[in-house]
């Protein structure tokens, strides 16, 4: 499961800094996640950072992108494999 950013957002910029895998960035009028790079944490951490920081409780799972632990697993090392690449390793 990917996580989103609801419009009840107030542009408060405690998410983005947290988020291990660079899938927060603003939109257009509030923050928003990249379902291609968010892991909610898997690999990182227990817990989805955002959720935990977020004062307005607004991030809840995206229901277009329901996938399972091991899928999201999978993502987080497809992430790292393409950030070791990037830095030529």
């Amino acid at each position: 499961m990917a996580l989103m950013i609801t419009d009840e957002c107030i542009n408060c910029d405690v998410c983005e800094p947290e988020c291990p895998n660079q899938a927060i960035s603003m939109g257009e009028d509030h923050y928003v996640i990249d379902p291609q790079r968010c892991t909610e944490c898997v690999g990182h951490f227990d817990e989805p950072q955002c959720v935990q920081v977020c004062p307005v409780s607004c991030i809840p799972v995206n229901p277009a992108h329901v996938e399972s632990r091991a899928t999201l697993w999978e993502k987080y090392r497809r992430l790292q494999a393409a950030q070791v690449t990037a830095r030529g390793g």
